[in-house]
């Protein structure tokens, strides 16, 4: 979705006027969210723009102002993202990060700014790999940093998380976005073709797994299951 598809255009705002003594005209040519919802639930610690992966750059960075209240929240929650064992690599998703602790940050996050969470599901992809070790690691890392900009300025990219190859060379990294046609939108890119391009010379095997996470009304309740 496009910040001008979530944004009303400044144009559209009438200013406002309140009588005083003297008439004092409100601004209103900076608005921060949709009409309607809660501008606290569009930032996460103060700022607009979130950290969703271990890129830290401006290209890099999720807006949550381009996204609707229930994914906006779910990507903060996805801020504690982290892997609960070493194997990762080779362990059954659903344990092998720290579900239940998102999804109690995200029900933390719905009670704080009183948003009425509607039944949502979202599109994971997870990536396993192993690499030969004549692979230089950096060489992937460059690869990927180009192409995850790509996918972040498309829109509906919610989290990016990668582990580090182990012993074997086998690794782990795990997308969540907004819909499947996001994560399709996102992989068209010029980076994102190069680095798929590179898989068969990199890479010594590699799977994708795609899974949906429901998240019921009210948080109630959560699932994550196979995508079909």
């Amino acid at each position: 979705m496009a910040v001008n598809q979530v944004l009303p255009h400044p144009s559209e705002i009438p200013p406002v006027v309140i009588q005083y003594k003297d008439p004092i005209k409100i601004s209103t040519e900076e608005v921060a969210a949709p009409l309607g919802y809660s501008t606290g639930i569009f930032s996460h610690g103060g700022e607009h723009f979130l950290i969703q992966s271990p890129y830290t750059e401006q290209e890099h960075l999720l807006d949550l102002r381009t996204l609707d209240a229930e994914n906006a929240l779910l990507a903060r929650a996805l801020a504690r993202m982290r892997s609960l064992r070493p194997d990762y690599a080779t362990s059954p998703y659903t344990e092998t990060f720290n579900w239940d602790e998102i999804i109690g940050e995200l029900s933390q996050l719905v009670r704080e700014h009183g948003h009425r969470w509607k039944e949502t599901s979202f599109f994971i992809v997870a990536f396993r790999s192993q690499i030969p070790p004549t692979t230089v690691y950096e060489d992937l890392g460059a690869l990927d940093k180009v192409a995850h900009a790509e996918a972040v300025a498309s829109g509906g990219f919610l989290k990016y998380w990668f582990g580090h190859p182990d012993k074997d060379g086998r690794n782990l990294a795990t997308c969540v976005w907004r819909s499947q046609e996001d994560a399709i939108k996102g992989g068209v890119g010029r980076g994102h073709r190069k680095a798929a391009a590179a898989t068969r010379s990199l890479y010594s095997h590699w799977k994708i797994d795609r899974h949906r996470l429901i998240i019921r009304d009210d948080v109630k309740s959560w699932e994550i299951i196979d995508w079909e």
